[in-house]
């Protein structure tokens, strides 16, 4: 039986552990909260990503940001401080030059790495559809897959920082989508139109939308599947890559002010609360309002 660590068990890792063992693999699990691994009730808790890993073939880490990437990997009793013949997969979205550290890190050390940031939020881990973006070795992918197929479909893009850079691209246009709905059920409201009728048009064209319908029709904004604070710190990411290459992205620029000014109230709901920002229509946000003012 394969046996797999996961390393970070908040709403993604959670998910993909409980996945994971649902499919039948041997599952030890590590949280900086021990209390948060433990109340998942699935697989051996251990104490410290070093821990973790011992007697695993494959290693998954699913972290907040580059900062604890860095420390569970490279920080005391780090997961990269024991030998060991583990595959690990590092499936955060922190952003490429955190995976090059890592794959530099790697190489000196001879440890085998894959990147693996995903598509898709909780509801996507729970049913196997996410769309699991692979950077790295194709002979390391062939061992990581028969745990990775059990996540959602499977896409090699290239060398290490490919799959992270794919991400950004991913969740700056989830980011610029849900932006554009939230402000067009507000102005297509305001123009007499009818909600529900203007939220079916907008679902024609981007059908990821549905998912979150809840948010954009009823206000509902919880369960979180993706938080605002986490798009926003995502979007920061994006331009960071976009504007190394002068990269022309005021779309990007936009979508990052409007979730921050949204976070500053809903920081912990799901991205859908952008619609309190244009609050059916009677205002709209501060960088829009004074866009208008200017002119």
């Amino acid at each position: 039986m394969t046996r797999v660590a996961v390393l970070g068990t908040g709403r993604m890792g959670g998910a993909i552990a409980h996945r994971l063992v649902a499919s039948g693999f041997d599952l030890q699990v590590w949280d900086r909260t021990a209390a948060k691994a433990s109340a998942l009730n699935v697989g051996r808790v251990a104490q410290t990503p070093a821990e973790a890993l011992r007697d695993a073939d494959i290693v998954i880490s699913s972290l907040t940001n580059a900062a604890a990437v860095h420390d569970v990997y490279l920080g005391p009793q780090g997961a990269f401080g024991t030998s060991t013949t583990a595959l690990f997969v590092e499936m955060s979205t922190a952003g490429p030059e955190s995976i090059d550290e890592l794959s530099r890190e790697a190489r000196t050390r001879g440890l085998r790495l894959l990147e693996a940031p995903v598509l898709g939020s909780v509801p996507a881990v729970e049913s196997g559809t996410l769309a699991v973006l692979v950077g790295g070795s194709r002979d390391d992918l062939e061992a990581a897959r028969p745990v990775l197929e059990r996540l959602g479909e499977i896409h090699h893009v290239g060398g290490f920082g490919s799959a992270a850079r794919l991400k950004l691209v991913a969740n700056t246009m989830l980011a610029i989508t849900s932006a554009a709905a939230a402000e067009l059920l507000a102005a297509g409201t305001a123009a007499g139109l009818d909600r529900e009728q203007v939220f079916w048009a907008l679902v024609r064209f981007a059908p990821a939308l549905k998912a979150r319908e809840a948010g954009f029709m009823r206000d509902q904004h919880t369960p979180t599947m993706f938080a605002v604070h986490d798009l926003v710190k995502d979007l920061g990411l994006a331009l960071e890559v976009f504007e190394r290459t002068n990269a022309a992205v005021p779309l990007t620029r936009e979508a990052r002010s409007l979730f921050a000014e949204t976070a500053s109230e809903s920081s912990d709901l799901d991205i859908s609360a952008i619609v309190n920002a244009y609050s059916g229509g009677s205002r709209a946000p501060q960088n829009v309002a004074s866009l208008r003012q200017a002119r």
